[in-house]
């Protein structure tokens, strides 16, 4: 069977799907008990480029005749993509994270990694264990950045906590536009600042940060998800000069022998790949990839496809567009109804379930950044709250310790930021008498 495979090999996350990919289909094959059914894999590069992949989907499902595709992984690329996988009933499994695309209205897309209003209340628990009424949310304007908002307010309110002031960043904004929006929000009173940016953007920003003296005791930096799980990729200088006492959340991978021996793997193979890149570590979505490849596997083999007829004709007018020309699969429905509720126990990423098409809730690690890297400083599930320690029983997650774990603030401070300061603008507040 035919797979397609849309990726964006430009990017270091793009990569690391890649090689987690093959290493899935290499296992399925080698696995004596599956394999009546071989997968090839179909791989394009969309190049950080919307119409690059659609012109990569839309050549797969003419010209290939794939099954299902795997991709892409932005979310801008992703929506036509769904829609093309709509109208000829072939699955679309992304990795792409904006809450904005939704398998409800969409019954060809499985989700493959978690969307990023999953982390929204792990954020707000934080926020509330310190009790900081009014926050600064810092979020890129673009389609990865402006989705969680609404979703990041509304958790916030929940735990009466106000979005004082929303920054938005562009992509393309440069050093000095940067630090002249953070000198405005040093005049503002608000100190705690959840910050959704990807990797190259934030590291310029906390480089700025650093400068505009908003890394100093006093105040308090929470990032993101994608931005925590990918810090391998920020340079270790940023880390160590910039970021010392930022928190950050992200989805939490229990360690297996399984995964210890898959990541030796990835890394030879990584080498071999890309023999002239900085070798990237494996990092969660490389293994979402894994996992949803291995169960897109596993719903082949239940259903089996030989004898059935692969895609049906379109219409045989003359003339037909591109669109006009793909054919409807008479498989595809088959495998949604395989995968759609179905789960990996355990996975490479831990246990892999998808329900209604949707990848269910990790629980989350709260990590505070010091020296090169990072410390765990605690847990959030959404059944037990923040914890300092979380013990994995089964299905079920059981925590204790309440509070979470010692955190060194911004400026090497262990007093936890009140959350607010009245600014002077560098001048200082003289009190007399007449």
């Amino acid at each position: 069977m035919d797979v397609g495979i849309i990726l964006d090999l430009e990017t270091e996350v793009g990569k690391v799907m890649h090689i987690s990919i093959l290493l899935a289909l290499a296992d399925y094959h080698a696995n004596t008990s599956r394999g009546s059914i071989r997968i090839v894999p179909h791989i394009r590069d969309s190049k950080k480029d919307d119409v690059e992949a659609a012109s990569a989907a839309i050549y797969l499902l003419k010209d290939v005749q794939v099954q299902a595709i795997f991709g892409p992984q932005m979310s801008t690329q992703t929506d036509f993509v769904i829609d093309l996988g709509n109208r000829v009933k072939v699955p679309i499994i992304s990795p792409a994270t904006s809450p904005l695309l939704t398998v409800k209205e969409n019954p060809f897309f499985i989700r493959g990694a978690l969307p990023s209003s999953s982390q929204t209340k792990a954020i707000a628990a934080i926020v509330k264990n310190y009790n900081w009424r009014e926050v600064v949310v810092i979020y890129e304007e673009s389609p990865y950045g402006t989705g969680i908002l609404p979703y990041l307010t509304d958790a916030l309110l929940e735990i009466n906590t106000l979005v004082s002031y929303r920054s938005g960043i562009s992509p393309s904004a440069n050093d000095d536009q940067i630090l002249r929006e953070l000198y405005k929000l040093k005049t503002m009173q608000t100190r705690v600042f959840i910050v959704h940016l990807q990797e190259n953007l934030a590291s310029r920003l906390f480089l700025k940060a650093k400068e505009a003296g908003m890394m100093n005791s006093g105040y308090a930096w929470i990032i993101t998800d994608v931005l925590t799980s990918l810090l391998d990729l920020v340079d270790t200088s940023v880390i160590e000069s910039s970021m010392q006492g930022v928190l950050g959340v992200k989805s939490y991978v229990p360690r297996s022998n399984e995964l210890d021996m898959f990541t030796k793997r990835w890394r030879k193979r990584f080498r071999q790949e890309y023999p002239d890149m900085d070798q990237v570590e494996l990092n969660v979505f490389g293994l979402w990839a894994y996992d949803s490849i291995t169960l897109l596997a596993e719903a082949v083999e239940k259903v089996g496809t030989t004898g059935i007829p692969k895609l049906k004709k379109p219409d045989t007018r003359e003339n037909l567009t591109d669109l006009d020309a793909l054919r409807t699969s008479e498989v595809g429905s088959l495998l949604i109804d395989s995968m759609q509720n179905t789960e990996l126990k355990p996975g490479l990423s831990g246990d892999f379930r998808i329900i209604d098409r949707e990848l269910q809730p990790y629980p989350y690690q709260i990590v505070n950044i010091i020296g090169k890297g990072e410390k765990v400083v605690g847990f959030w599930t959404e059944k037990d709250g923040i914890s300092h320690k979380l013990k994995m029983n089964g299905k079920t997650a059981k925590t204790n310790n309440k509070q979470l774990g010692i955190i060194i603030w911004p400026g090497e401070s262990t007093i936890v930021p009140r959350g607010w300061e009245i600014p002077t603008s560098g001048k200082k507040l003289r009190v007399g008498s007449s």
